[in-house]
């Protein structure tokens, strides 16, 4: 089981080997997709086209890049050279960005922090945090479709992938639920169904996005699917363990946004959730071992996302 308290997925640190090869190559992924963001990025050429700077200012704030991470290790896994996805890896950032741009307005969750800066609607305000939100997704499909090193066809099935994972089917529904489904009278699965559309979808798409890029085989991507439902449940559950007991300075946003809501801690209690959040690393770590023998690149970079806090 992992030490109380769990880090937040948001403000994890790095708990691999200092110096090992697989830090080494995380780290310098990391940068490669700060650098490329920063190309991607549209630039406020104009002073006042506040939409292009909230559109920086949101998506260049210091983060862990977690979710093209994972996309970047899974294609260099099967054999892709991550430099051939790393715009699509950064389109996936993008709407993940977009995803907390809105997930933040007051209408939504009323965030005021967010990577340990204000959140974008309230340094722009709530207009131009919608405005930059739309697009980001637009910017993402853009990057996407027109992605080089890979064949048409397959850059085709990325954006339907993107598309799915923001949809009625993904983080639109997910987030609905999130915010409606109030109070702990909710069942295990249905909190476990919300929280793979408001968090899962993206850790689908990115496995799915790697999959498609590198042609693997059904086997494969139906094991990756399976791996990233398990890695979603457990990113959610750290976050909601985290909400509860972290402070916003250490989390780098605002803590207590889920007093109310029908969250797993709310309907089992702490410890519980910590044992459901344990055996769903595990379970992930098992299929990443199957699905790429002999690679454990993702395995490492879960650790690190779920370290128990050293203090």
């Amino acid at each position: 089981m992992l030490a109380s308290p769990v880090l937040s997925p948001s403000s994890a640190t790095a708990a691999l080997p200092r110096d090992s090869a697989q830090e080494r190559l995380i780290d310098g992924l990391r940068a490669q997709i700060d650098a490329r963001l920063g190309v991607l990025v549209p630039v406020a050429h104009a002073q006042e086209n506040r939409v292009a700077a909230a559109m920086r200012y949101g998506v260049l704030a210091p983060g862990k890049r977690v979710r093209p991470l994972l996309m970047l290790l899974a294609a260099r896994g099967f054999g892709v050279d991550p430099g051939d996805v790393l715009d699509a890896a950064c389109a996936l950032e993008m709407v993940h960005a977009a995803s907390l741009f809105l997930d933040d307005m007051p209408c939504m969750d009323d965030a005021k922090l967010r990577r340990n800066q204000p959140t974008v609607h309230v340094a722009f305000g709530e207009d131009v945090a919608m405005l930059a939100a739309v697009a980001l997704l637009a910017s993402a499909w853009r990057i996407t479709a027109t992605a080089g090193g890979i064949p048409p066809l397959v850059r085709t099935d990325m954006v339907t992938v993107l598309s799915d994972a923001v949809g009625i089917n993904g983080l639109v529904t997910g987030q609905y639920l999130d915010l409606h489904a109030t109070g702990p009278a909710r069942t295990t699965p249905q909190i476990a169904q919300t929280n793979q559309q408001k968090t899962g979808a993206l850790f689908t798409a990115a496995f799915e996005l790697a999959g498609l890029a590198a042609g693997a085989n059904t086997q494969t991507r139906a094991l990756m699917r399976e791996a990233a439902e398990a890695l979603g449940q457990a990113f959610q559950l750290a976050d909601d363990l985290a909400d509860g007991e972290m402070e916003a300075s250490v989390l780098g946003k605002d803590c207590q946004q889920d007093v109310g809501k029908a969250t797993l801690v709310a309907l089992v209690g702490p410890s519980s959730t910590r044992r459901i959040l344990a055996r769903h690393v595990q379970r992930a770590e098992t299929l990443f071992a199957q699905a790429m023998p002999g690679d454990d690149a993702l395995a490492l970079l879960t650790r690190s996302i779920f370290a128990p806090q050293r203090r």
